[in-house]
């Protein structure tokens, strides 16, 4: 089928990658509770219950320095530190053993949550889009290059509000590590360059309101800073 467009071209979402250049983004995974202390810390799930995951729309995402208003139709939006693993080379069902072959590199990301909608949609047994899946998101700081997958095997992983440190963990304490959420994800669609895989969070996730500064930290790759707004009009 041919002719014009019968709206504006839509702006690809892209994000900056460490020592310049930019890494289009294509699709926007998360992992639900992935970490032992988090799923005890929100009373809910199975300790052994295999990984299962939810998407972000691609223009969830924003960068590092964002300023982000305080989203609609909540009262409690909270925070979640995440590991960012950004795929490179396409694949379906592919063997833990060769998943980290498919990754191109790692950033720090925060997934935005609106636990109010969250819980609601579990006690009616509703999907988690209201809770999950709205606009700004998705903040995910540069993206850096990485061939040495082990260096993110065990590291830590922190995020403060204000300066005062509100999460701290380490990546070894995964359930599944990224390179078994890859294998597991790709039994149930096909990954493509340019798929972000938020790969779960550490206790301590909590609540913040405009004029708070977020900063997220993963031992070897860039920070993530993010300010919360008042609400847009």
């Amino acid at each position: 089928m041919s002719g014009q467009a019968a709206l504006p071209t839509v702006a690809p979402t892209a994000l900056p990658v460490a020592g310049g250049g930019l890494f289009p983004v294509r699709r926007i995974y998360c992992v639900g509770r992935n970490y032992l202390d988090h799923i005890r810390e929100m009373k809910e799930a199975d300790e052994r219950d295999p990984p299962f995951f939810f998407q972000k729309p691609r223009d969830a995402v924003v960068p590092d320095g964002a300023r982000v208003p305080y989203p609609p139709f909540t009262s409690d939006f909270q925070f979640e530190v995440e590991l960012v693993a950004a795929i490179g080379r396409s694949g379906r069902n592919i063997a833990v053993t060769e998943a980290n072959s498919h990754i191109w590199g790692y950033a720090v990301g925060i997934d935005f949550t609106r636990r109010d909608r969250q819980r609601d949609a579990r006690d009616m047994r509703l999907p988690w889009e209201a809770g999950k899946s709205f606009d700004a998101s998705a903040p995910c700081g540069p993206i850096a290059q990485v061939s040495d997958h082990s260096r993110f095997a065990h590291c830590a992983i922190t995020l403060s509000v204000n300066g005062v440190e509100r999460q701290r963990g380490d990546t070894g304490q995964m359930i599944w590590s990224v390179p078994e959420v890859i294998a597991q994800l790709s039994k149930q669609v096909a990954l493509e360059a340019g798929d972000l895989i938020y790969t779960g969070t550490p206790s301590g996730v909590g609540p913040v309101v405009p004029g708070d500064v977020i900063t997220a930290h993963i031992d070897g790759l860039p920070p993530l800073t993010i300010a919360i707004t008042q609400p847009e009009k």
